[in-house]
């Protein structure tokens, strides 16, 4: 019982934290009036972000465990804190699509429909583009889609560290 408080607790704290960091960045885009460009940059130093707070709430919960860790409990602390953090962006998101900036949207389409023109898509190719892009903006459908995302990065990011950081009672001996 006493593994489970501890693990949750660094999810949450964690989780937490890299949520903050992520509601942050995009509140920075926004103030900057960069919210409508695609920023490579952004995303990297939100992976990086991601990848250094979920390596340190793992090496918290070993510490925690007396320098003990196995892989899996890696992955549920990596995946649990990339989930947290995704509800918490996905709330920022809904409440800054549906009230902050009501119009992000349809501007974001129309940033994409002059992309694929410039791509040299036909009309029509754009036309279905955009039908099939307008299924995907259902605030359920992108919420889960997030939240999946997060947990996939975090399963990915914590199995690695989770093999590397691991260590068991059995090999002290």
């Amino acid at each position: 019982m006493e593994n489970q408080v501890s693990s949750k607790s660094i999810i949450v704290n964690y989780g937490v934290i890299l949520g903050a960091i992520s509601i942050s960045i995009s509140v920075v885009l926004y103030a900057l009036g960069m919210h409508l460009e695609q920023n490579w940059v952004t995303g990297v130093l939100g992976f990086l972000a991601m990848v250094i707070i979920l390596v340190i709430g793992i090496k918290k919960f070993k510490e925690s465990k007396g320098g003990f860790l196995t892989w899996g409990q890696a992955v549920k602390i990596g995946v649990g804190i990339s989930v947290v953090s995704a509800i918490l962006a996905t709330i920022y998101n809904l409440i800054f699509i549906n009230f902050i900036e009501p119009g992000f949207m349809s501007q974001m389409m129309e940033i994409q429909q002059q992309a694929w023109a410039d791509a040299g898509m036909s009309g029509d190719q754009i036309e279905q583009s955009l039908e099939m892009a307008k299924k995907f903006q259902n605030p359920a459908v992108t919420t889960a889609i997030g939240i999946l995302a997060a947990a996939f990065f975090g399963f990915i990011i914590s199995a690695i560290a989770g093999a590397i950081m691991k260590e068991s009672e059995e090999e002290e001996y």
